[in-house]
């Protein structure tokens, strides 16, 4: 996996779409429509931190982990800002290794798809059924198959922010695997030249079968499938899908 270095850099100002207040609204509201208490919760693949952060400041008793120590630093760095007191770990989604168990666990933004082995996602549901309490939950979004195949794959994407222009290419291989490359470019302080960055990493698209599968393999069972943000189920056209499963072993 790759350790976004640079994209940590730029991951907030490239990502500004997202709209961390209304997913942390939609968050909660999922788990009082199932009357479930959230408890000690973990952010798997927290990133920078803005869904936890926001998450806290609901009240939500949570700490967040990510296998990058770039993204945590921003992490860190925007709570300290802020006066708030987060717990962030860097270990592996697949490799976790918590102090106790927990309540609940969320893991957004298509953080699944980037473990490109089956084995890998296997783990990490493994992992988090391990530290989970019975009757907890687990909450991810991951990117359909419809996105790879026809939004994402062989398709280039231009971002351009007050902090960096950015080219995203991509190209899809074999079993529904995204290649991306980024390519940053970022102004020098004189505003005449610029310095180029590069990156990669891969993402990968499960069927619903295959989910559903490592899901009772850890011992969880569905109790939801929701288009993204939304209480209803996903379209074909769906780009990012919810899953919702609870701890019954």
């Amino acid at each position: 996996m790759a350790s976004y270095g640079v994209f940590a850099d730029y991951y907030d100002s490239l990502t500004e779409n997202v709209e961390y207040l209304r997913r942390a609204d939609y968050i909660t509201e999922v788990f009082e429509r199932l009357n479930h208490n959230m408890g000690l919760s973990l952010d798997l693949a927290c990133g920078t931190g803005s869904l936890t952060i926001e998450l806290f400041k609901k009240g939500v008793d949570i700490y967040g982990i990510d296998g990058s120590y770039d993204m945590l630093a921003q992490a860190k760095e925007k709570a300290d800002e802020l006066g708030l007191d987060i717990l962030f770990l860097c270990q592996k989604m697949e490799n976790i290794d918590l102090y106790g168990t927990i309540d609940t666990c969320i893991c957004t933004l298509d953080s699944i798809n980037h473990l490109v082995k089956k084995e890998k996602v296997q783990k990490t549901f493994d992992k988090v059924s391990l530290f989970m309490n019975k009757g907890g939950y687990f909450l991810f979004d991951v990117n359909s198959l419809y996105k790879h195949q026809q939004v994402l794959g062989n398709n280039t994407f231009v971002y351009d922010t007050d902090d960096v222009f950015c080219v995203w290419q991509n190209s899809l291989s074999e079993n529904n695997v995204v290649n991306i490359q980024l390519d940053f470019f970022c102004a020098m302080e004189n505003g005449k030249d610029y310095r180029r960055y590069s990156e990669n990493f891969s993402e990968r698209a499960y069927s619903h079968e295959e989910i559903e599968e490592m899901l009772h393999n850890s011992g969880f069972e569905t109790a939801a499938v929701y288009g993204d943000l939304s209480f209803e189920p996903p379209k074909p056209e769906e780009q990012r899908i919810i899953y919702v499963a609870r701890k019954v072993k």
